[in-house]
């Protein structure tokens, strides 16, 4: 049994009795207030280890440097999602979104099960004051009021009652992807833009560039106010009584970065100190490098076992520090599916030296157009630099279509373009990542196989397995991505299953079949009143790509019209979007969409409008 297996069994069967009967029961010394440490945790926003510590040469950052060199330096942690809020998921859950769903989707409202708490609420019972300053975004109903006794711009350990231990949090967003939109300028004595390292799918242009040596001001800036706060606990004397947490949200923010499964995107800097009188929780010296492998859903139940409280159950997280610690792990998993507008279904998984990635949407483009995203001037000059055909293929990869499966040596190629996953000496490699992946989607049931808004989507053993098949659907998103048209009897067989994700998945498959899939023709139209929303969707969009627009626009526009649920109408528009000219007839819609009450619906009617309108005047 695999080191996957073994963790998803043993930790998957607790939720069906709910709340504190999952295996935690609060400590006997819960109304104590003795001799116990303190944790401050100080968390940045969408950074890479652009930090001296980890070896870069171009970072100025003393006190994150000063914190390695007195504390614990993680090599390998990864976040679950390359992006904020399904990862603040796991950090606050211990638990991947991905088997909570919609929670894997970035802006949604995981269905959590009622019992399901913020883990600082286990801490708050044990008599820890926990504060948070301030950002929670949560992706789902976490009871704030029960995981924090104060979560505020105001929140504080000098808040608490006299000799109470804490948990304090403080986020700092100075290196959030938004700094990049022209609010800050370089510093005067900066990093110069002629001396980045641009990565080998960068063009060399003098915009990424600026934006790169920015981001390095960025981190400067931050790397001064983590001295504000660490100079606020010397001046409180409790330097010698805190445990000192720093890491970022996920990976980086820079093009290609944030959002994609890569190293860029997930790997973030960690680092604990830990005081002279709690050395004994941490099983590495001050100035360690730690280089196993590690998940920020590894965070939650870390601190519960450095503070001396039970890990419940139900967390998919591992320990890796305190009396609860675990075995190393072998594997970091991460997932990405909806971000913002746009649709995608990715998995990845890391080892100490290679990076797996399955693609099953390989039909759409890694630079899907993301209004966020293409507030970053580097963006906008490498997507035009694409179009003048200026790029090599190492450059213009990002704006085709993806492979399904990638594999990467990251010891011989930490850019991530050299894909392996063909070459015939790496087969081992790639059947043993991907063997542990298959193992971790089902047993996580994981919810990203769904169709967003499906009725199914939630805590994954509250999904009957008779109406969520995960194994079967899985190999039914495997063959739909292959995009072979050899396999288009068996995507027909599966278009009348019992199982809406089978059909979804199913009428996906004819999506990336185009014209490969007119012999499904009579069976798409059928499904065109199917009672699953999204699988309408699917099948008109695969009918408007076998010449069929008149059957399938009306149904996009009725369901981006008329549809009462704004993810129904967000998969329409998308659908609209991807079909480009073909959608020609239903401008008027698109451009009605542009004043849905939904933000996201609006900025894909936008972008598709404006290039409809645009195509129709050339």
């Amino acid at each position: 049994m695999t080191e996957l297996d073994r963790r998803t069994l043993l930790k998957g069967g607790a939720a069906a009795v709910g709340g504190l009967a999952l295996g935690f029961q609060p400590s006997s010394t819960a109304a104590a207030t003795g001799d116990r440490p303190n944790v401050l945790w100080l968390v940045s926003e969408d950074n890479n280890p652009y930090i001296g510590a980890y070896g870069d040469p171009l970072a100025r950052t003393p006190t994150i440097d000063r914190l390695a060199a007195e504390g614990v330096r993680y090599e390998r942690f990864f976040a679950p999602a390359p992006v904020c809020a399904p990862t603040r998921f796991g950090i606050i859950t211990g638990m991947y979104a991905s088997s909570v769903g919609p929670a894997h989707h970035m802006r949604a409202d995981g269905n959590i099960p009622a019992w399901l708490r913020g883990f600082p609420a286990f801490l708050r019972e044990a008599g820890y004051w926990c504060s948070n300053n301030r950002k929670t975004d949560y992706n789902a109903p976490i009871r704030i009021h029960d995981a924090w006794d104060q979560s505020s711009n105001r929140a504080h350990w000098r808040n608490r009652a006299p000799g109470q231990p804490f948990f304090s949090v403080f986020n700092h967003n100075v290196t959030h992807e938004s700094s990049l939109h022209g609010d800050f300028e370089p510093l005067p004595d900066g990093v110069d833009p002629a001396d980045v390292r641009l990565p080998a799918y960068h063009p060399d242009r003098p915009e990424m560039r600026a934006d790169r040596a920015l981001y390095y001001d960025q981190m400067t800036r931050l790397d001064g106010q983590l001295a504000t706060r660490l100079a606020e606990l010397t001046a409180d004397g409790l330097d010698e009584d805190t445990i000192v947490f720093y890491y970022s949200d996920h990976g980086g923010t820079l093009a290609r970065s944030k959002r994609y499964c890569y190293d860029s995107g997930l790997h973030s800097p960690l680092i604990i100190r830990v005081p002279e009188k709690w050395r004994h929780l941490l099983p590495h010296p001050p100035g360690s490098v730690v280089t196993d492998p590690v998940s920020h859903i590894d965070l939650a139940p870390t601190m519960l076992s450095l503070l001396g409280q039970p890990v419940p159950d139900y967390m998919e997280g591992q320990a890796f520090a305190g009396p609860k610690a675990e075995p190393p792990r072998q594997y970091v998993v991460s997932f990405r599916n909806r971000i913002d507008e746009r649709y995608d279904c990715t998995r990845t998984i890391r080892d100490q030296r290679f990076r797996y990635i399955r693609n099953w949407m390989p039909h759409l483009p890694y630079g899907q157009h993301q209004v966020f995203f293409w507030r970053q001037t580097g963006v906008q000059v490498w997507e035009q630099a694409y179009r003048n055909g200026e790029l090599n293929a190492v450059q213009s990869a990002f704006w085709q279509d993806k492979a399904v499966e990638e594999l990467y040596d990251l010891d011989n190629d930490p850019d991530e373009v050299n894909n392996l996953a063909g070459q015939p000496e790496c087969k081992d490699v790639v059947e043993r990542l991907r063997r542990a992946l298959e193992t971790h989607i089902i047993t996580t049931r994981d919810n990203g196989f769904l169709p967003e808004s499906s009725p199914l989507e939630g805590y994954r053993q509250g999904i009957p397995e008779g109406d969520y098949p995960v194994a079967r659907v899985l190999r039914v998103a495997d063959v739909a991505a292959q995009r072979d048209p050899a396999n288009l009897p068996s995507l027909l067989e599966w278009l009348a299953d019992d199982a809406e994700p089978v059909r979804w998945w199913a009428a996906l498959g004819c999506v990336m079949l185009r014209e490969g899939a007119a012999p499904a023709r009579d069976a798409l139209i059928g499904r065109l009143a199917d009672p699953s929303p999204p699988v309408r969707v699917a099948a008109a969009e695969a009918l408007c790509h076998i010449s069929e627009t008149t059957r399938g626009l009306p149904v996009l526009e009725q369901l981006l019209a008329e549809h009462p649920n704004e993810r129904v109408r967000l998969q329409a528009v998308n659908s609209l979007d991807h079909l480009g000219d073909l959608a020609a007839p239903a401008l008027e819609t698109i451009e009605a969409a542009r004043t849905d009450p939904d933000r996201q619906v609006r900025w894909v009617a936008d972008y598709a409008a404006a290039r409809l309108s645009a195509a129709a005047t050339a």
